[in-house]
């Protein structure tokens, strides 16, 4: 096995748990707990295993049938494209839990399989820009962790962080200028660093020793902010710099419009 394809079948196992995590939160929850209301306004724990099941599914097919997904896009943008997505969720969410179950495990099994088999060097289609096999399971584990927060905070329980979140972390400080793109800002022309501690205490570190701007603490933390999950004011990270306080008040690693972010959890 090339070092490329060591690399994919490294980020899909990692995705594959942190899914198996979530599963186990749900798959014992009865009928109620389905339609638990979850911090995502309008969302109980069905729209959002439903919402994953249905991007899981999607990307499946982006994988290994481009056509098919070509179609699929024009499909939504044709109908209503601000919406597609919820739509999708809305519509997922109204299936019986045991369906919603069942259709998440198959399509998460479908995409593991169809990444581990993508051609070195193939772009993956997709909404945004073509992803490589890694990339593509890097965004799904993020998508499958910022959902299971939110999972697990609709029932009152806590995650059990790993450092599969390096992933996460990973993402968040790739989409920096991303960020201040779909805000309509201009990115700054210098580099952060960021220094992240992990679950396990491992210290991880993105960008240069000396920059001017820094980012440091908990990458639990981290990755909670840049997927939107916990307001600043709840997380424990140092922001040095006029340029990464900026960033730390938009930053976001999903795709899409901005997001409206959480507000403090003692609001």
């Amino acid at each position: 096995m090339t070092d490329r394809a060591a690399a994919v079948h490294g980020v899909v196992a990692d995705l594959e748990a942190e899914s198996e995590q979530l599963d186990a939160l749900v798959a014992d929850l009865d009928d109620a707990g389905w339609a638990t209301p979850t911090p995502a306004p309008g969302w109980t724990i069905a729209h959002q295993i439903a919402h994953l099941a249905w991007t899981d599914e999607v990307a499946a097919i982006a994988a290994t049938d481009p056509d098919r997904f070509a179609d699929l896009v024009t499909e939504a943008l044709q109908n209503n494209p601000e919406s597609y997505v919820d739509d999708a969720a809305e519509a997922g969410a109204g299936a019986p839990a045991e369906e919603i179950l069942a259709g998440w495990r198959l399509a998460r099994g479908k995409l593991a399989d169809a990444l581990r088999n993508v051609p070195p060097g193939v772009k993956i289609p997709w909404f945004g820009p073509p992803m490589s096999a890694a990339s593509m399971a890097t965004a799904r584990l993020m998508e499958t962790w910022a959902h299971g927060l939110d999972v697990a905070d609709a029932l009152g329980v806590t995650m059990l962080p790993s450092d599969r979140i390096r992933h996460v972390a990973h993402i968040g400080v790739r989409t920096r200028d991303f960020a201040y793109i779909v805000n309509g800002r201009t990115p700054p022309a210098e580099p952060f660093h960021y220094a992240l501690t992990s679950p396990s205490g491992e210290l991880w570190t993105w960008g240069p020793d000396d920059a001017s701007d820094v980012i440091r603490g908990s990458a639990l933390d981290f990755c909670q902010l840049v997927t939107q999950r916990r307001a600043l004011a709840d997380l424990d990270l140092e922001i040095v710099g006029h340029d990464a306080l900026e960033w730390s008040g938009i930053a976001q690693c999903f795709a899409g419009p901005p997001g409206e972010g959480r507000e403090p959890r003692g609001a």
